[in-house]
């Protein structure tokens, strides 16, 4: 798992400007979805070409947030990436792979591809959604249905976990803020290649587009009530 290490000048810049770090008390978990990004084979599996070994380590903290959040009400979201049709709608994504990539992870990431499938050991239960989205971002228009999900819903808080910390997972979160969600970015169930990039994100994140929470903290302050939605 990631060594968490937000610079303190980082927290101290926080703390100046909104009086604390954690600006959630609480989480009204029947406004509450877990959106779990991209824990697919094709990240989680041994050896394969975009293998991110921490992503199979954060798989005990997706599990118990989820099982957390179901108990007290909230949704649970399992998101895939899928760029199975995207090559000319996307064209600048491939272009800029090496040669052949592009190409391999289309294939790979396509329904029924080898890396598309999420990963055996998350306890995905039939009441949770399964979706997919065509970018990295899940909220952006047109990438996935989860914004008219979670409004549908009366949704206003998503709580980010997932993989790649600093590219999908990130994405996801600042859009998220964007479209006016509240935004809980948990620091030790979201995976990518390195401390310094998972670090990284947690500072962007930290300081202007959500909370920052371990595991720990986000199941603490779940709770099954149910106040006006603010969106």
């Amino acid at each position: 798992m990631h060594k968490i290490a937000i610079p303190p000048e980082v927290l101290a810049r926080v703390i100046e400007r909104r009086g604390k770090v954690h600006i959630t008390e609480e989480l009204d978990a029947p406004r509450c979805a877990l959106v779990v990004i991209d824990l697919q084979d094709g990240f989680m599996l041994e050896g394969v070409a975009l293998e991110i070994p921490e992503a199979r380590s954060i798989v005990p903290n997706v599990n118990r947030l989820a099982a957390a959040m179901r108990a007290a009400g909230g949704r649970i979201v399992w998101v895939r990436m899928n760029v199975s049709d995207e090559q000319d709608a996307w064209s600048t994504f491939f272009r800029r792979f090496p040669a052949g990539a592009g190409e391999r992870q289309r294939r790979d990431f396509a329904p029924g591809g080898a890396g598309y499938a999420l990963y055996a050991g998350l306890d995905v239960q039939p009441g949770d959604d399964v979706i997919d989205k065509t970018r990295y971002s899940a909220f952006i228009d047109g990438s996935s249905p989860l914004d008219g999900l979670l409004r549908a819903a009366g949704v206003d808080t998503v709580v980010v976990t997932g993989t790649l910390t600093n590219v999908c997972c990130e994405s996801t979160a600042r859009d998220a803020m964007m479209r006016n969600y509240n935004v809980v970015f948990v620091a030790d169930a979201n995976a990518t290649w390195s401390d310094e990039q998972h670090n990284a994100t947690l500072s962007n994140i930290v300081q202007t587009f959500g909370d920052v929470m371990t595991t720990d903290e986000v199941v603490e302050r779940l709770r099954p009530v149910r106040t006006p939605a603010r969106l």
